[in-house]
């Protein structure tokens, strides 16, 4: 599989057709991952979804004054597991500044965030585009930030109301190089990385409770031209609306462009339902900000071996149990990279295959349990059926109990009415029909009635397969295929 380097420059099929020609997109990503902490980032309020408004917040929180902030250490270390996560350099001293903008649901009238001396530095992550195409995108800086609150406008005609429960959460702001170049890339890259933190266990990436937002930002020029002008489009809350807030916002620019315009620098929304971006306000550079280092703060200062015992409790993340998957499990890599998308998925899987044949494990749990989980809206820890189950199914199959006609069968029963499989196939005489003689005995019926078919299967060997269908309609899906294939294949004479 080629690997395509990250900043470089995008395949023909990638480009976007103008008026005056092809257009190469490029885009940067900053995603705003809620750390998981039971506590915010600088006092103790609590981080829990969905309290009555205004709940969860503390005297900090609320910019009460002479309240000053103390750093929750949880927040550190996860920051430093995530940056370890995306093979990223860790600072071992890093700086907190105020960030000064004034927004109502922002009661101090700054926000505490990290600007020239951020906890990570450079990493990179490699994502799967298709099962032929991966691309690196490389990681900036990762640093740490308080959240702001939340202004309601719906609650009355003419008042706006705040709620702060979010003001003070940690987040960690993933900030990534240019190396996008299209609305597919973009949303596998944003796919992968919120992969990455769900093993970390780090942030939950539930894009609905806005615990993973991003800020998009797209620019357009012509194939190895210099960069062209960049807006950022703020909030976009689901990977799917990512893709489209992509290609809107490109081929916004590249009309423009086009039509004589200049595309000015400004911060953006995107209106999924009309399918458009707006401006919102100019945007602003680094300076309009005043950073200056925090005065309640003391620099965040860690030494290496503080950060190798982070380091020691790291889980096995996605691109190693894949290649684990392949090497060991034999799996083809597309089969290994669906079932380690999810780490709930992969630690199924391996209940499946433990002791069992790992080829027919990976089958049944790709098509059949996350077809039916699909179907249903359910995930593997919602599933009506456990491993154990599902194991037991396959050792059926794999012990010639059952054919995989009658596992289908089965599989139905179970996720329905659960119960032990083996004791299901009992009870119901679900036994596959191994005895030749009964089988022999059906298709000399089968052969007997149909003679102008035996006649035809002479000439056209493929129709063996309207025998065994019939056979298998005869003893009711439970006779051995293998065994039906060998039998009519010696009395047929083929």
């Amino acid at each position: 599989m080629n690997v395509a380097v990250k900043g470089g420059k995008a395949p023909k099929s990638k480009l976007l057709k103008g008026a005056t020609g092809d257009w190469e997109v490029i885009v940067g990503l900053e995603i705003h991952a809620q750390v998981n902490s039971r506590s915010k980032l600088f006092s103790g309020a609590s981080t829990e979804f969905g309290g009555e408004e205004n709940s969860h917040v503390s005297l900090v929180d609320a910019a009460m004054p002479g309240m000053l902030p103390v750093i929750n250490e949880e927040c550190v270390k996860q920051a430093i597991r995530t940056g370890l996560g995306l093979k990223a350099q860790i600072n071992n001293r890093s700086v907190f500044d105020r960030k000064n903008y004034f927004y109502p649901d922002l009661p101090q009238g700054y926000q505490i965030s990290q600007f020239k001396h951020p906890i990570v530095g450079e990493g990179e992550v490699i994502v799967d585009v298709t099962p032929e195409e991966q691309i690196r995108v490389g990681i900036e800086r990762l640093h740490l930030e308080q959240d702001a609150g939340k202004s309601i406008h719906d609650q009355a005609p003419d008042k706006s109301y705040v709620d702060l429960n979010r003001s003070g959460v940690a987040l960690m702001e993933i900030v990534s190089r240019p190396d996008i170049r299209s609305a597919e890339e973009a949303r596998a890259y944003v796919t992968k990385l919120r992969t990455i933190l769900r093993y970390l266990g780090t942030c939950d990436g539930d894009m609905e409770k806005g615990n993973l937002r991003a800020d998009v930002n797209v620019s357009v020029r012509k194939p190895g031209a210099e960069l062209g002008t960049r807006c950022e489009i703020k909030n976009v809350n689901s990977i799917r609306f990512i893709g489209q807030a992509v290609e809107t916002e490109a081929r916004r620019q590249i009309a423009l462009i086009e039509d004589g315009g200049t595309v000015e620098q400004e911060t953006r929304l995107f209106d999924p339902v009309k399918g458009e971006t707006r401006s919102m306000r100019s945007k602003e550079e680094a300076h309009d900000y005043r950073y200056f280092p925090d005065p309640d703060l003391l620099p965040l200062e860690f030494d290496q071996a503080y950060v190798d015992r982070i380091a020691a409790t790291l889980p096995e993340l996605p691109d190693e149990k894949r290649t684990r998957f392949v090497e060991a499990y034999g799996l083809t890599p597309y089969d290994a990279g669906v079932l380690v998308a999810e780490r709930d998925s992969a630690d199924y899987f391996e209940a499946v295959a433990k002791g069992r044949d790992a080829k027919m494990a990976a089958n049944w749990v790709i098509n059949e349990l996350f077809g039916r989980l699909n179907k249903e809206g359910l995930s593997v820890t919602t599933s009506p059926m456990s491993a154990a189950q599902l194991g037991a199914i396959v050792d059926l199959i794999g012990d010639g109990t059952i054919s995989g006609k009658i596992a289908k069968d089965l599989f139905e029963i179970v996720w329905t009415d659960g119960g032990d499989p083996a004791a299901i196939v009992e009870e119901r005489g679900m036994k596959q029909v191994t005895d030749t003689g009964a089988i022999e005995a059906a298709i000399d019926a089968i052969i007997a009635a149909n003679p102008d078919k035996v006649e035809q299967v002479k000439d056209k060997p493929n129709l063996i397969g309207w025998f065994v269908g019939q056979v298998m309609r005869q003893t009711g899906g439970k006779a051995n295929p293998q065994a039906v294939n060998t039998l009519l294949k010696d009395k047929l004479g083929l």
